[in-house]
């Protein structure tokens, strides 16, 4: 024998309302979710433009070390300019000068050098003294930086 379920109390005629399962998502709570993945998203690619920026400042002043080096060794190769002032300009030099000698060479080069890796704002300045005392600037627009300064200058001193 099988045994019988046991019976609901229910007036007659009625009928059980009928459970239908839950299946899927509703279209608010879709909706909800695309919005806040679109703002992270967002977020990411803010993100992602500020690092960029402020890693071509890095890149920027990184290549001013590199070049103010390569000037500074193009001087010591040439010490008896720089001892008789060859090198030193007036302030910051935009653009580069003729070539006359092998100091202006060495300046025209290093400008061109300024102004090609690190753009048309780049200037660059040489003073040195007698007892071969000198002092390197680069000058370039960093404005594009997060919090940067409009102007930055690198100045590297040596004794040569």
């Amino acid at each position: 024998m099988k045994p019988t379920p046991p019976s609901r109390t229910e007036p007659p005629g009625a009928r059980a309302p009928r459970r239908r399962p839950r299946q899927g998502l509703g279209l608010i709570e879709v909706l909800v979710s695309v919005l806040i993945v679109s703002v992270g998203m967002l977020g990411a690619a803010a993100m992602q433009a500020v690092t960029l920026r402020n890693g071509q400042g890095t890149y920027e002043h990184a290549q001013s070390t590199v070049l103010t080096q390569a000037m500074l060794d193009a001087m010591r190769a040439n010490l008896q300019a720089v001892t008789t002032g060859g090198y030193n300009t007036a302030g910051f030099v935009c653009t580069a000068p003729t070539a006359s000698n092998l100091a202006t060479r060495d300046l025209a080069r290093w400008i061109n050098s300024l102004q090609a890796m690190m753009g048309p704002s780049a200037c660059g300045s040489v003073t040195c003294n007698a007892g071969g005392e000198c002092l390197v600037r680069v000058q370039w627009d960093d404005s594009r930086r997060t919090g940067g300064a409009t102007t930055m200058v690198v100045e590297t001193g040596v004794q040569l």
